[in-house]
């Protein structure tokens, strides 16, 4: 919600700096984004004077123009000179005062003003009409102005257009903000002080009778809460008035025509959304026309406001004449009802739509206005009637129009404002701080509630009638919070929680997880957070397969288009990190995350939440030096971290075993693992392929590990069994074993350390040799340092020797292996 700084002094004493305001909404909760000033808009634009007006010398309806610009009166060489400027405009003549846009200006609608050549004679800026300067609907001619206007003036400075506008974040139950007047509101609460607005009120009605000539039906009522219908007659449809075309371009709204923008300016002004349609458009039968709410059958056809037919789904809402839809109920208008130059008759509609419908509608089209996000946010229908009533006065002050008596008013179900009772010592227990009795019944008060104060001291009860338009209020907890909100929670006073029989600190598990981070962190990696919610296929694009996986979980109202389930892995948003790095010149990457993933069941209402650990890592370990390079990041160093979070964490029996198969598809044969503990698998470890890299837009080689942290944090252990050190000599004996291809490190390991018994104490590869001549054709020498020692006595070289011939005959025998010589 743009909020502007002069409009909001029409209404409540203001500081007289924005910021000091800005920092006080954000004290209440009510984010400020930025503090902006319009008007810089007009920037190079100019108040001037026409010098001399000549027919241009190859077109009949243009004209070169020598304009006087005051201190801007620069030619290319940078010497004192008018501007010599090209102008299609038949409404001005020599003398006339106007404003000029110099080379450089940035108009409303993305228009760049830049040197140009117009049928071979050169122009050094625009003549502008107020439409191009974005001020009002009249394009008829250049704006013209009053002959004592001064020349070379900045055309902000002299229109008094400069506005500070702060443009504030409103959260989704704070609908009663999403308008000047719940603005003002809020600040009065916020400043502790009244505030006031005058609103027009309809002069006169003549004619015909509203409710004789129009009529309202609800087909479907779950569409509509409330439905208020007025007419004004004889209108004239033009520009709108500067000050209000000022006000709407604060807000970001651009001016159309006076009908239009009067809708605009109220909507922005109360909250509620208005529709102005040309009377004309609803079919008269039997000397009435019929407004009527209906649902859209499923494949209709409309054409919005913007052009655009589209399709639309079952249930959305329509407003219709009975049979042909004029409008998207909530949302936004149709091209065949809308107000233009001729329209004479106008109705002006202030409804309650549903606010599920309207959402659902204006995202499944993926067409959001003004009057959607209002809707969607619950608008208070109470005042419908008064904020149609305020439309027709202004119709009838600025277009001349006449409203018609009466209105017609379709409300079936009027809903009753909940009473709520607020103890002040529940106020106390909540906040932990002792705010004052008058002070929440003052802050109650400006918010625009009904209280009554019953009862002294921590005994006080407030009996509080909550305003229609703060439906986030039900509660006494709901109370609670506005009132320490506006307090001050800043103002309470950081305790220690009270606690009985026992002392605090944290859980073994929230340990383990603050331990894992550290030692993340140790092997040089930054933790990151990726979002919760995933694109459709986000696995298929990489190759990862679902198995396993659950079925995706749907977000009925996604934030993000592109972002409607909950991800089912963290390598997606990790590779998405390392892509936009690599994009914007970071190559070295390395990044873990700890988070959840959700696994969609079958007949079952709650998907499955798993935690998970993954990381990735891309380029080098650190930029080159000139005594110091870097290798590229490979699988080993991913099993290397990985390796060192486990032996931090003490799990036991830790091993891994060639990750093969469809399920890692997305990884790279041959450089890829799976991670076990025992007999659980724990995760994986691996190069991520090539093509899953091409479709994440990543060119450097990455490695990734993704780990089930709630396994991690299960089978971890505090501490290690203490084994005294042996004072007793080793013994190490070099093992040269020659076996298949297919025969795996690990598996030879496995098979050393089960035939060594308890004399062997470390086995250690230090060397692979692969010829096919001395070797073998598929065949590879694998080379392993092994280390005997005995706890308690010195080993004998006969003890050695049985325990290594042991060693070689059982490891020869399960592998189909020899000793080299």
């Amino acid at each position: 919600m743009r909020v502007s700084y002069d409009w909001l002094k029409t209404m409540i004493e203001l500081p007289e700096d924005p910021r000091e305001l800005a920092a006080e909404y954000i004290r209440t909760g009510t984010e400020v984004e930025a503090v902006e000033t319009v008007g810089e808009a007009f920037d190079h634009v100019v108040t001037a004077q026409v010098l001399t007006k000549e027919p241009h010398p190859d077109s009949d309806h243009m004209y070169v123009c020598q304009v006087d610009v005051g201190r801007f009166n620069l030619n290319d060489a940078g010497e004192s000179e008018p501007l010599q400027i090209v102008c299609g405009a038949q409404n001005f003549k020599a003398g006339d005062h106007i404003v000029t846009a110099l080379i450089g200006a940035e108009l409303p609608g993305d228009v760049k003003i830049k040197k140009s050549k117009l049928r071979g004679v050169v122009s050094y800026g625009m003549n502008c009409s107020a439409r191009e300067l974005g001020l009002s609907s009249d394009h008829s001619g250049i704006m013209i102005l009053p002959e004592d206007a001064p020349v070379g003036v900045p055309f902000a400075d002299y229109q008094g257009t400069a506005d500070t506008v702060l443009d504030c974040e409103i959260t989704p139950n704070r609908p009663d903000c999403l308008s000047m007047v719940g603005m003002a509101r809020e600040t009065g609460a916020v400043l502790d002080r009244d505030f006031h607005v005058e609103y027009p009120a309809i002069k006169a009605e003549v004619g015909r009778p509203c409710d004789d000539e129009l009529s309202v039906a609800f087909a479907d009522e779950e569409l509509c809460d409330r439905y208020v219908a007025r007419i004004v007659r004889n209108v004239k449809v033009g520009p709108s008035p500067d000050w209000m075309v000022q006000r709407l371009n604060a807000l970001g709204i651009r001016p159309h025509n006076n009908i239009v923008d009067i809708t605009n300016y109220v909507m922005m002004l109360t909250g509620q959304p208005l529709h102005a349609f040309d009377l004309s458009a609803f079919a008269e039968r039997d000397g009435k026309r019929s407004v009527v709410v209906r649902a859209a059958r499923e494949g209709e056809v409309f054409q919005t406001l913007d052009g655009v037919e589209r399709e639309l789904a079952a249930g959305m809402g329509l407003i219709t004449d009975g049979e042909r839809p004029v409008a998207l109920a909530g949302v936004m208008g149709g091209m065949d009802s809308e107000i233009e130059d001729d329209t004479t008759d106008v109705m002006v509609e202030s409804a309650c739509f549903n606010a599920g419908r309207t959402s659902h509608t204006s995202r499944d089209l993926s067409l959001i206005s003004d009057a959607s996000i209002r809707f969607e946010r619950q608008v208070d229908e109470t005042g419908c009637l008064d904020v149609a009533n305020i439309t027709c006065a202004l119709i009838e002050e600025l277009a001349g129009g006449e409203v018609a008596p009466g209105y017609v008013d379709l409300y079936p179900a009027p809903k009753e404002q909940p009473v709520v009772s607020l103890r002040l010592a529940r106020v106390h227990a909540l906040c932990g701080a002792p705010i004052e009795a008058d002070f929440c019944e003052t802050a109650l008060t400006r918010l625009g509630c009904k209280v009554t104060r019953e009862g002294e001291g921590e005994g006080t009860i407030f009996t509080v009638e909550v305003p229609s338009f703060r439906p986030d209020l039900p509660r006494e907890i709901d109370l609670v919070e506005e009132v320490l909100r506006l307090w001050g929670m800043g103002r309470v006073k950081a305790t220690i929680p009270a606690a009985k029989n026992h002392i605090g600190g944290l859980t073994r598990e929230q340990r383990l997880v603050r331990r894992i981070g550290q030692i993340m962190r140790s092997c040089g990696l930054n933790e990151t957070t990726t979002f919760g919610f995933a694109a459709p296929g986000d696995l298929e694009k990489i190759g990862m397969s679902a198995e396993g996986r659950g079925c995706p979980v749907v977000v009925m109202n996604p934030l993000v288009a592109e972002q409607t389930e909950m991800r089912r892995s963290l390598l997606p948003g990790l590779l998405s990190s390392v892509a936009y790095n690599e994009a914007h010149g970071t190559p070295n990457v390395q990044l873990y995350e700890m988070g959840s993933l959700f696994h969609g069941r079958e007949n079952a209402s709650l998907p499955k939440e798993v935690r998970s650990l993954a990381g990735v890592l891309s380029g080098a370990w650190g930029e080159d030096t000139w005594n110091q390079k870097y290798a590229s990041l490979r699988f080993f160093d991913g099993k290397g971290v990985v390796e060192e979070l486990l032996a931090q964490l003490r799990m036991p029996k830790v091993r891994f075993r060639v990750a093969e198969g469809e399920g890692y598809g997305f990884l790279q044969p041959g450089r890829a693992a799976e991670v076990l503990s025992g007999g659980t698998v724990l995760g994986w470890v691996g190069e991520v392929h090539p093509n899953a890299l091409a479709a994440c837009e990543i060119s450097l080689p990455v490695v990734a590990f993704e780990l089930n942290l709630e396994q991690l944090l299960k089978n971890a252990h505090n501490q290690e069994n203490y084994h005294e050190f042996s004072q007793f000599p080793a013994v190490e004996h070099d093992l040269a074993i020659v076996v298949p291809e297919d025969v795996t490190c690990e598996d030879l390991e496995r098979r050393i350390v089960s035939a060594g018994g308890k004399l062997l104490a470390d086995v250690r590869l230090f060397d692979v040799y692969r010829d096919p001549v001395r070797v073998g054709l598929g065949r590879k020498s694998m080379a392993f340092a092994l280390t005997y020692r005995s706890e308690d006595h010195t080993l004998t070289s006969d003890e050695v020797e049985r325990a290594h011939e042991k060693v070689v005959a059982k490891v020869c025998k399960a592998t189909g292996g020899e000793v080299r010589s």
